[in-house]
């Protein structure tokens, strides 16, 4: 039997996104399946369907925090989230640093998961912003990309061509009925099959005839 295709779409300002990536990371090597990364862009996703940040409703903000600090724990992700960390989200732009996430998947793909992870790092572990050029190319040293390549890559960001894949991808994942992310897409029977948060792999598991194994299986 073929490995099964699953693509995770997914944005780094997003904590749950993070919590979806490490798992999928994990299993990307215990299941059957093809894991293909699919950087996008939350903020287009929402606009265009008309969904709102959950945090900009204080019960639900507050039940977020436990939420998040819960699942961290759980999946042993270092996700350090506080009260201030929301506002921090509605005032922060993804958009560079998901341009700069697209155009290393563009030309050294070698770099995506660590790029990735470094960044989620750098804004939900260490409270540091991601959206100046500067903690861009920081970003990118803690990756392991050369002063040459991460200036390239940054070069990258304003290019039509970065743009338009960025913009493809969220389409992307919109046309498979994403309102959100981390947005897990497997490809089963022929048919794309749409899993929406990092609280649905073991159900993902399950639909793909895989063993669920736990959130750190070694």
């Amino acid at each position: 039997m073929g490995r099964t295709v699953v693509e995770l779409f997914y944005d780094v300002i997003s904590p749950y996104s993070w919590l979806g990536f490490e798992v999928l990371c994990r299993y990307q090597h215990i299941w059957n399946i093809d894991l293909r990364f699919r950087p996008g862009f939350l903020g287009g996703i929402m606009q265009q369907t008309g969904n709102k940040p959950p945090a900009m409703l204080p019960k639900r903000a507050e039940y977020l925090l436990k939420d998040i600090k819960r699942m961290a724990k759980y999946y042993q992700v270092p996700v350090n989230i506080s009260g201030d960390d929301f506002q921090r989200i509605f005032h922060t732009s993804s958009l560079a640093a998901m341009r700069y996430i697209t155009a290393i998947d563009m030309t050294q793909p070698q770099y995506l998961e660590p790029l990735s992870r470094e960044f989620w790092i750098r804004f939900w572990s260490q409270h540091e912003d991601i959206s100046q050029p500067e903690n861009i190319l920081t970003v990118a040293r803690q990756a392991g990309l050369s002063s040459e390549l991460s200036q390239k890559a940054l070069e990258m960001i304003s290019s039509p061509k970065v743009k338009d894949r960025l913009r493809e991808t969220t389409d992307d994942a919109m046309k498979y009925g994403a309102f959100g992310m981390p947005a897990v897409v497997a490809h089963y029977n022929g048919e794309p099959h749409l899993f929406f948060g990092s609280d649905r792999l073991e159900l993902l598991g399950s639909f793909i005839g895989e063993k669920w194994l736990g959130p750190a299986p070694s």
